[in-house]
């Protein structure tokens, strides 16, 4: 089970955390596994040409700090400030010592064309309406490439509390998100802008109550009923289905597979595509008596393919 917090809820935990913790601690717990999952990505570190774009917030400052660790492994760096004189300050240096360079935002794109590894570090959880202009053309540009992207946190463009996608933003192979998962990373369609996520431990103490929840293929398998030694087709439930036709027997077939699959004891058939699934499934029960006469059922699909023609 995935579980998310809202912004507000994880703004309360990183200060309240935050205040019991040396200066700058949290950010270099997210900094060590932002670098961690890059470099499990790139395989190799040594060698490797990365770039960092960043923006002025703490999202800027975990992707500073991270490459500079991975410039300490032997990566090239570069980062690309689209506000350097709001720049994090302390990851700036860090990066500067490591033997990181920066670049203004004119000259990303071509960098970006030539990377390993993109770090994206534009925008935070706390970004709304979408990228502004002079980002833009940078996540356009991560796009095009064959380089990985990495998002920090959340793909910048995303709404972190909704999922919503105003225009043009990020789209991550992976999000590296710190502390909990944030709603737009589970919903559609920032979903889709997340690419796989990876879950950073930074020590966040959340409410039991989350925003939202999300089922994995695990929870989902756990909630189906495990056969017995006693179980028969008849106990495990049988599902009818009235679906296909003439024109669009293959809608049938599939219907009968999903029912099969998801674990039915038995299925029962009615309408003009049985040879179809008799070929494909001889085990499904087929009727040409209609459904009224083709038995007992626990659960029914009527529909797919049927077809606008009366056929």
């Amino acid at each position: 089970m995935r579980t998310a917090y809202s912004v507000e809820t994880v703004r309360t935990a990183e200060r309240e955390l935050m205040a019991r913790l040396p200066d700058g601690t949290l950010m270099q717990r997210a900094a060590a596994g932002l670098a961690a999952a890059c470099a499990d990505l790139l395989g190799r570190v040594y060698g490797s040409r990365v770039v960092l774009l960043v923006g002025s917030g703490d999202n800027g400052g975990d992707a500073l700090y991270a490459g500079a660790r991975l410039a300490r492994r032997g990566a090239g760096v570069t980062a690309v400030l689209l506000a350097p004189d709001r720049a994090h300050a302390g990851g700036l240096a860090a990066l500067r010592r490591a033997g990181g360079r920066t670049a203004a935002p004119a000259a990303g794109a071509e960098l970006v064309a030539r990377a390993d590894l993109v770090v994206d570090g534009i925008v935070g959880i706390g970004g709304k309406g979408g990228l502004r202009p002079d980002a833009v053309p940078l996540a356009e540009a991560a796009r095009r490439s064959r380089a990985a992207v990495v998002a920090v946190d959340l793909p910048s463009g995303v709404d972190a509390d909704t999922g919503e996608v105003h225009g043009v933003a990020v789209r991550a192979d992976l999000t590296v998100t710190f502390g909990t998962h944030k709603p737009g990373l589970l919903v559609d369609p920032g979903r889709e802008y997340a690419g796989s996520v990876r879950l950073v431990d930074i020590g966040l103490a959340l409410p039991g109550e989350p925003a939202l929840e999300a089922l994995q293929h695990a929870d989902v398998a756990r909630l189906l009923p495990v056969p017995g030694a006693e179980s028969d087709k008849y106990r495990r439930g049988v599902v009818g289905i009235a679906a296909g036709s003439a024109r669009y027997p293959g809608a049938a077939v599939l219907a009968v597979s999903g029912a099969l699959r998801g674990g039915a004891g038995a299925v029962r058939y009615v309408g003009p595509a049985a040879d179809a699934v008799i070929a494909r499934f001889p085990e499904t029960l087929v009727s040409d008596g209609g459904p009224r006469k083709a038995g007992r059922v626990q659960a029914g699909v009527v529909g797919p393919g049927g077809g606008g023609d009366g056929a």
